[in-house]
Order: C-alpha cells, then structure tokens, then sequence
C-alpha cells in the first residue's frame, strides 16, 4: 500500500483582514515585534511577509503603530513626549518639550509633514547619556498655523496661483484654485493663505483668504511677521466693550483708601516713541540714607480676574512691539489712557517704598495702593541732559514745564523739587548699581539697532540705540522694586510668579575657561582651585570677574559672546530658583502691568496681601501652567521682533551688493562663519567655498578657523572687512564676502571702504598645539591601517600650524586639502 505524502506546508488559517489580530499579538508582547515574528506567531508562511508588512504600514498610518526601526510598537505602549516642533535655519528640528523639566529631543529633517511650530507627539528612538535623545513624530497634535503668509511666484492657470510660504523653515509650495480677480493679486504680493490637503511631498492645495499688498512695502512686513507668529492684531468685541466702559479719568470714588502721594514730584521717564507709561519715580533724601518711591500703574483694578480683558490679556501675554507699530496687551482706551502714568493727571498706582543706606544698600520696604500725579513725562535722552549732563537750557525747559502742568501757586517750587528730586535719583543710582556689580550681577550692554524710515514710510538705515546712565538709572530702581515685591509676598507667605533665570550651562562655560587657557596660557583667567573646575567657577562673581578681565581687550567679543550662549533663558514660573544674571535669590516683574501678565498677576498678590480678599490666592499647579504659557508667548514675542528687524535689514541692504562693509566675526562653523554688520547690527554668512585664497579647517575647541597653506587664522571678534552678495527676503539671509588686501590677507577697518593690512596668524602655543595634533591624527591613521598620504610629498617647510608646505600639490585636493563648505 502506498502511503500518502505528508505536506510539509500545511494550509493555515486565512490572514485576518480587520487588523484587529495583529493589534492583539502586539499589544500582548512585550516587546516591538518585527514582521517575521508576526509572521511565525500567526503561522503564516514567509510569502505572506508582504501582506503583513502593508497591513502594518495601514496600522501605521492610522496612528495605531510606530515603526521603531524594523520593529513595530503599539503607541500606547512607547513612551511618548509631546512639544512643538522648532526648526533650525539649517533645516535641522528639535522637539521642545511640553514639560520643561526635559531636554529638547533632536528630530534631524524628516518630521514626517509637521510644521515648525506644530504641536507633535514624538516616540524616544534612541537614548543618549551625553547628547539630546533622538526622537520620530508619531502624530500631529495640533497644527501651529492655520493661516499661512505666502508669497505669489507665478500663475498656474484660470485663476490659480502657485505660492510660496514666506517662512523660510517651510519648505514646499501652494497650489491656490479659484481665487478672487478682484483681490488684484500679481506676482510678488503677499497673501494670507489657509493650507489644505497635502497633494505631494512638496506641495500642498491651499486657498487664498486676503491679500498684504507688495512684498516691498514695510507696512506688509510687519503684517506679515505677525501673521506667522500667530500675534493678534485685533481685540475681541466683549473685551472692547468693557474697554469702552470704563471712565476716561479716576473718580474721586476711586481715591479711597490709597495712600494720597499727588504732591510728590513723581516723573516718568521712557523712550521717544512711548506711550503706555507703567512707571514713575520719586527719590528724596533722608538723614543720611534715601528714600526711593516707585509707583506702577495700577491696572488690577480697572481689569477684574476672568473678565474679557482679562482673558484676552492672558492669551496675549504681553505686548508685542515693533519698529513702527505695537501691538497692546490691552486696548488703547487703557494701555495710553486711563491706567498709562500721563503727566499733569492723577493716576491709579500701586507703590513701592524703599528705604536705601547711603552707600545704596536696600532696608526697609512699604507696599500700598496709592494716586499720583505724574509732574513730568521725560526722554531718556531729556533725563540724560537734565540730571547727568545738566545742562543749563534743558533744566529751564523742564523748569517751565513742571509750572504748565502742576500750575497754582505751588508751580515755581514743584518745578525746582523735580531738578532736585532727579540730581538725587542720579546719586542714588550710581550707588545702587556699583552694589549690584558687586553682588554678581552681570551687565551685558550689547549694542541693539533701530530701524530709521523715511517720509514713505519705507527703511531707509538702521542705527545702534544710544544707551547711556539714564537708562541704567530706571533699570536700578525697576530691579529694586522688583526684588522688594518679591521679599514682600514670601514674607506674607503668598505665592508669586517669579521670574526665574537658572545658572547657566556649566560645559559650555568650561569649554570657555579652556578656550582662553590655550589662547592666552598664564594670562588666561584662573581656576578658583588647581586642577578640576569646582563650583566656585560658575558662580555670577566669578563670571564678573572674567568679564571685568577682558574689558577693553581683544578678548571681550568673544568672551562676551561664548558667556551669552552659555546662558539659559530666563521664564516665570511659582518656584523660586533665584535669578543668576541678576545675582538675586528673589526677583519678580511687578513694573509693567500694562505689557506683561505676569506684572498684573503679581499685582493681584500684592492687593491680597494688603487685605483684598476678594481676590483668590492660585494654586501651585495654575501659576505653573500660567508661567509656561507666559514664558511661551515671551519667546514668540521675541522671536517676531528679531524677524521683523532681519526683513527691514535686508530691506535696508538691498540694492547694495557689491558694497563693503565693516564687520566682526561672531560664529564658526565647519563650512563658514558669521559676521555682524557693524553698521546695521545684524549678521550675515560668508561661506568657505567662496574663498578661494587658501583650504580653512574648523578648529572647534579654539573656535577658529586655520588657512592649510598660509596659517592664517579666523577668530570669533576678529574685526574684518566684507562685500555683501546679496540680502534674500525669501531666505531672510545675507551672504557676503570676505575682503582681502593685496598681499591676500584678510582686511578691517576704517570708513568709506579703506582696508588696513590684519595678518592673523596662528600663536606659538597654538602652533605647537596643532602639531600634536597633527602627529596624534597620523598616529591613529596607522594604527587604523589608513596607509601613506595619496599626496606627492613637498620638499617646502612647515607652515605655522605645522602642515608640509612647498610643494606643487601641498594643500590641494590630492594631497589631504579639503575645500572648505564641500
């Protein structure tokens, strides 16, 4: 009898169609499983892997599964962060976490169709102990853009256009259909756009919602910087409602139980444009000691918690400013009426008395709620004329004044105590300021650019703001009683929204340190202990310290700038870790309540713990939330303010290729460096493929870049001479040239394009250093088997780094040369 054959290929049960079994297996397992796994646990054979893979895929696509590398998870059971999704200039996104107490998470390019500034849920796919965590956008939580600036680059056809977002992170097109003739839309006009489905990988359906107007005009530059920040320009209808409310001046109703301060000489002094005053001061000398008054507008109690002012205040976070427009935190009604601090009418306020010894040391505090009369509306450069420079005419001037204003008998004397009040206040300040110098406080008075227009309007320069004493003077007074209200709510056992800087990145500061000891070897600043780096090295004294060092040297660009990325930025939040710029255990913002929500929750606290009890006490865990709202929106603000002035330099510049410009080197890189304009503070790039006098290489631990065949050195706050190639609004970049003299080295200096000979070169410290380790590099290469050099050998000398020079192919491409940004 013959038998039969047994089948060594069973049939098997049918692959389920539902998805649900494959769910099942993986949400049982215990760990991701591959698709041949899934394969032998359903016993299917191996020619159905293709079927199980695209199932997988759909899983995947319908936010079921995350594919971790040939593996696939439930995404229940990955541990999931979610943040939002920030793009660097290079293309490169991180994660910015939602919790804050977690580093950022390194996205790399593919962020599988998020956005910048798209809020993302990311699976963890690979743990670092040193570096960011890598991380895979498992899902878009929430769109950060659902109306997009574009900019129109051409027709597509019967009313269609193709368009561009104007933000450069974007990168894909708008394909827009059916829009409106009237809207008079022509190529280069800026738009405002809401995107639709995704047609391709680089192209996305859309339709056109408004049009800006020309890309050129500056008006349509600011708009358009607003829109992609997502900054309101408009006030809900509730909130104007209850603006319009209100009365246009305090009653005498509202005077009532506020201490009566009108007859002090109180005076604000702000910058020219200003129109929202949240502050006044008031200096007087007592016994031998002084006496500072600060009083801030007292918006708390025009604005009640959970109103519609309030809300929106709270959305907005603060008031977003630009070069010629602003946009409030509250409507004008109030920001530049009834709560702004006008001279010649009393005003709400909530003040601030702080007793000073006469070296400028802090006593004794008082908080209150009070009326004032502002008897003067002062300049900072007025301030600077009348109580720093004294001149004779400006002192008449204000003399006269403080009479219109105050008016009465009382007029001639209210004008001589304001002269006399500011003289003290100067004296004050100057005391105050060495003390805070003293404590650690570190002061980077880094020059700032503001944009001049002409009479259109349009940009026409930018020049540095003029900082001088009078500025300082109100900076001291606003620290002041910033940290007073701080002590004075911990003391009343309240919670406060403290604004919080941490110390700042001990790596960076010791790559620093390091830095300056192979430039400068003994010179260089000392450790505070032999050997290891210690605390005491990180602390704000230290830190002055090193900045007082270099003050007046070659070093202080540098310094100055390596100190300020080190630092971290400072947020608000219910607990108080002290504030390192400032060496201050306690510090809040209590003195703009007019532009800051953080100010105005401040005040509430305060009217709490003068005896206000109708105002509720907020719980740790909302102050936590409001402070990472408000540090949030901070961020926007500041992020739209540094857009909006790189498109007015740009704007500034174009048409100007070809000019040169004085500049100061201000970053490195392995395929370029940045340099800063000196005339319009901002920075543009200068690639190394464009510089074709010698191969540069990027030494990154002494920030410097090294010509092969010259020696010549790039150093961060090397002054130079550049020629600008082009200002790109689209790329909102500007490229330059590095200008050489005419024995090839790098040129700097003086006004109206002269050029003087700067030949830096690399030190005798740095010449040894790079020898080692260029016989370390060999080394290594024979021992990993690399072999001889393809390069001819050169019968020249060594050059100042140490490399073979003199030979016909010595520094080029067959001889170990690398072009630099290849």
């Amino acid at each position: 009898m013959t038998m039969k054959k047994k089948n060594k290929n069973p049939s098997m049960p049918p692959l389920p169609t539902d998805h649900k079994t494959l769910l099942k297996l993986l949400r049982e397992a215990r760990h991701p499983l591959a698709p041949d796994d899934l394969v032998e646990a359903l016993g299917l054979h191996r020619r159905k892997r293709g079927e199980v893979e695209d199932m997988l895929k759909d899983l995947v696509a319908e936010g079921k599964l995350i594919q971790l590398g040939r593996a696939y998870a439930p995404l229940e059971r990955v541990n999931l962060i979610t943040g939002k999704v920030q793009v660097q200039r290079s293309g490169v996104a991180f994660l910015i976490p939602d919790d804050p107490r977690r580093k950022d998470v390194f996205l790399g390019q593919d962020t599988a169709g998020a956005w910048n500034g798209d809020r993302v849920a990311v699976a963890i796919t690979r743990e670092h102990a040193t570096r960011n965590h890598e991380g895979r956008v498992v899902r878009i939580v929430e769109r950060g853009r659902n109306v997009l600036t574009v900019r129109v680059m051409r027709s597509a056809g019967q009313d269609s256009l193709l368009c561009r977002p104007t933000d450069p992170r974007l990168d894909f097109a708008i394909l827009v259909e059916g829009v409106d003739p009237g809207l008079g839309l022509a190529k280069g006009d800026i738009a405002l756009a809401a995107p639709g489905e995704q047609v391709d990988q680089a192209l996305w359906a859309g339709t056109i919602l408004s049009r800006l107007g020309p890309e050129s005009e500056a008006q349509v530059q600011e708009a358009l910087v607003k829109a992609n920040h997502g900054v309101p320009t408009t006030f809900p209808d509730d909130a104007l409602a209850e603006a319009a409310a209100l009365p246009k001046v305090p009653g005498q109703a509202d005077f009532a139980k506020r201490e009566d301060l009108r007859t002090l000489p109180f005076v604000t002094i702000d910058g020219k444009t200003a129109r929202d005053f949240d502050d006044a001061i008031y200096v007087e000398r007592k016994g031998k000691g002084y006496v500072l008054w600060v009083a801030i507008a007292d918006v708390a109690h025009y604005v009640p918690l959970g109103s519609a002012l309030d809300r929106e205040a709270y959305e907005r976070a603060n008031s977003y400013y630009f070069p010629s427009s602003v946009e409030p935190m509250f409507p004008q009604a109030l920001s530049n009426g009834l709560c702004s601090l006008n001279p010649g009418v009393p005003r709400l306020s909530m003040a601030v008395r702080l007793d000073f010894s006469d070296r400028g040391l802090p006593g004794e505090v008082r908080v209150m709620n009070a009326v004032i009369l502002s008897h003067i509306r002062l300049t900072y450069s007025r301030a600077r004329d009348v109580c720093v420079d004294k001149l004779p005419e400006a002192r008449a001037e204000l003399l006269a004044e403080v009479k219109t204003n105050v008016g009465g008998a009382a007029a001639n004397a209210a004008g001589e105590a304001v002269l006399t009040m500011l003289d003290t206040a100067e004296e004050l300040a100057r005391k105050m300021r060495q003390r805070r110098i003293e404590r650690g406080s570190l002061d980077f008075d880094l020059p700032e650019g503001e944009v001049q227009f002409d009479a259109d309007g349009q940009p026409k320069s930018v020049l540095p703001k003029v900082r001088h004493f009078a500025h300082q003077l109100i900076e001291e007074f606003m620290i002041a009683a910033n940290e007073a209200v701080s002590e004075y709510l911990q003391a009343h056992a309240l919670p406060c929204m403290y604004r919080v800087h941490a110390a700042p990145d001990q790596e960076k500061l010791e790559t620093l340190y390091t830095l300056l000891e192979r430039l400068d070897g003994e010179a260089a600043p000392k450790k505070a202990r032999p050997g290891r780096f210690s605390d005491e090295d990180f602390t704000p004294q230290a830190l002055g310290r090193l900045l007082a060092s270099v003050a007046g040297t070659e070093r202080e660009f540098l310094v100055h700038r390596l100190v300020l990325r080190s630092m971290k930025q400072a947020k608000y939040q219910p607990d108080n870790e002290g504030h390192y710029g400032l060496a201050s255990e306690s510090y809040a913002h209590f003195t703009s309540p007019i532009r800051r929500y953080a100010d105005l929750i401040v005040h509430r606290l305060l009217k709490r713990a003068l005896g206000d009890l109708s105002l509720p006490v907020p719980g740790f865990k909302k102050l936590a939330e409001m402070g990472q709202h408000l540090s949030a929106r901070e961020r926007v603000s500041q992020e739209a303010e540094r857009e909006c002035h790189k498109r007015y330099v740009c704007m500034v510049l174009r048409g100007q290729e070809g000019r040169e410009f004085a500049g100061v080197v201000t970053g490195l890189m392995d395929y370029g460096f940045w340099v800063e304009l000196t005339e319009v503070l901002s920075e543009g790039f200068i690639r190394l493929s464009t510089m074709l006098d010698d191969y540069y290489g990027y030494i990154k631990e002494r920030e410097m870049l090294v010509g092969q065949r010259t020696g010549r050195v790039i150093r961060a706050g090397q002054a130079v001479r550049v020629k600008l190639l082009g200002a790109h609004l689209d790329r909102l970049e500007i490229d330059l040239e590095l200008v050489l003299d005419r024995k090839g080295a790098p040129g700097t200096g003086g006004e109206g394009g002269e050029t003087t000979t700067h030949r830096p070169r690399a030190t005798r410290r740095e010449q040894h250093a790079m020898e080692d380790r260029r016989r370390a590099d060999q080394a290594r290469q024979k021992r990993q088997g690399a072999g001889k050099s393809s390069g001819a050998k050169s019968p020249g000398g060594r050059n100042a780094i140490g490399q073979k020079v003199g030979g016909k192919k010595s520094g080029g491409p067959k001889s170990g040369g690398k072009r630099g940004g290849r």
